[in-house]
């Protein structure tokens, strides 16, 4: 079954983005494509706090939709209390249905609940056409209940996209309807 979104990028995006003069895309393979969204939540202190850990979990997979992994120190590091292997985090990589599903939500229900919101930088793009963004707590999020909240938790995303350039990869958010500050590329 066809998502809404992706139905949108099929029929509205790739039409649109065919005919702006500024790529000069000759067929609609050029068209560039999110290929993956990922969820992060770095926990400082679930080495201690086992339960932060398992509460993280829940609340990513209720987020996403998907199940999410613990994600492990790679290296020691003394001045952090920090061992190799030690759970430092959770991660969710999302594909296909659940991606467009999630940019669905996050766009039409999550980022407008969003207190005092103007918009998002342009700056966040990483010169790929990858665009990150973090918020200070997880309460955006329709799915989740304010009630069984027991720690306030902040949450990366990164949007992964197959554009070579920041351009690019700007003007398909926009045409997603991804609220920016402002309506042309710095």
């Amino acid at each position: 079954m066809k998502t809404r979104y992706k139905h949108i990028f099929q029929n509205k995006v790739c039409l649109q983005m065919l005919t702006m003069s500024e790529f000069k895309y000759k067929n609609a393979y050029q068209i560039p494509k999110i290929k993956k969204i990922i969820l992060n939540r770095g926990i400082g202190d679930a080495s201690q706090n086992t339960r932060l850990l398992e509460t993280s979990l829940q609340e990513l997979q209720i987020i996403s939709g998907q199940k999410s992994i613990i994600t492990q120190a790679k290296n020691s590091i003394s001045g952090f209390k920090i061992r190799q292997k030690m759970p430092v985090g959770v991660c969710v990589t999302l594909r296909q249905n659940f991606m467009y599903n999630f940019l669905d939500r996050l766009i039409n229900l999550a980022i407008p609940r969003i207190r005092d919101f103007h918009g998002f930088s342009t700056t966040s793009f990483d010169g790929s056409g990858n665009f990150s963004l973090g918020f200070s707590e997880q309460l955006m999020f329709p799915e989740i209940a304010y009630d069984q909240i027991q720690f306030l938790k902040g949450l990366d995303i990164t949007i992964v996209t197959s554009a070579q350039t920041d351009l690019e990869g700007f003007y398909l958010l926009q045409q997603f309807g991804f609220p920016f500050k402002t309506t042309s590329f710095k």
